[in-house]
């Protein structure tokens, strides 16, 4: 098997196959990253990741659960630039049969979206589906909105990113979702989790002018009928 070093500074959606090791060296002070990894194994063989994020700080192991027919569901790692500017993800030798794929999510990453779904979510209050790979991204102006995601499937799991913060929801939950969560340094403080046992979750959001993104992290099957809205509520406070 051949092994490669990956250049992952644009944070794209990249393999990992046992040896391989993809670096980012490209990571922003004070903006919180998610390093989301798929099992992509045409088997069920499940997969380690080691990523080092400190030179201080010891590698942290992700484990990513196995699978058939690719239809993994992801595991996340939250990262803080402050903490680093360069993380990097190893697949080590030895682990026969196993395949990760995997992208970095930000406010402003992946700069190279070949092969994800990378689209605008409009204030309509209409639902917008998600795919495998999906990215919503938005910027709400400076009053209250509300945000849903409705699911059939149990334990769908999505991140809304924000400049320095994340909010992991958790739809039809059937089991605490910490084991796939993970994080490190600051981000340990950065993200909150968003629990509901209902088919719907919803919330409400202002705007300041900044960017906010979406993505899933669930499998192809969880995320088919899954779907996100967004509804500006300024109509609505202006009767009021």
């Amino acid at each position: 098997m051949t092994v490669s070093s990956i250049n992952w500074k644009n944070g794209q959606l990249i393999t990992l196959d046992p040896g391989d090791t993809a670096t980012c060296q490209t990571l922003t002070g004070g903006q919180l990253y998610g390093l989301i990894f798929y099992n992509a194994a045409a088997n069920d063989a499940g997969a380690n990741i080691s990523v080092v994020w400190s030179q201080s700080q010891p590698p942290v192991t992700v484990s990513v659960p196995g699978t058939t027919a690719n239809q993994g569901l992801a595991s996340v790692l939250f990262v803080n630039g402050s903490d680093t500017t360069t993380v990097s993800a190893a697949m080590l030798e030895g682990q026969l049969g196993a395949r990760v794929e995997a992208y970095i999510a930000s406010v402003s990453m992946p700069e190279d979206t070949t092969g994800i779904i990378n689209k605008p979510l409009p204030a309509d209050g209409k639902n917008h589906f998600f795919e495998k790979f999906s990215r919503y991204y938005t910027v709400p102006a400076s009053h209250w909105y509300q945000a849903q995601i409705h699911s059939n499937i149990n334990q769908f799991i999505s991140i809304q990113f924000a400049e320095e913060s994340a909010v992991v929801n958790v739809v039809n939950s059937e089991a605490d979702p910490a084991p796939r969560i993970l994080a490190v340094g600051r981000a340990k403080n950065q993200y909150n989790t968003n629990v509901s046992q209902y088919q719907t979750i919803s919330w409400s959001l202002q705007g300041n002018g900044q960017q906010l993104v979406f993505v899933n992290a669930d499998s192809v099957q969880d995320s088919q009928g899954t779907s996100i809205s967004l509804q500006s509520l300024s109509a609505q406070y202006a009767r009021s």
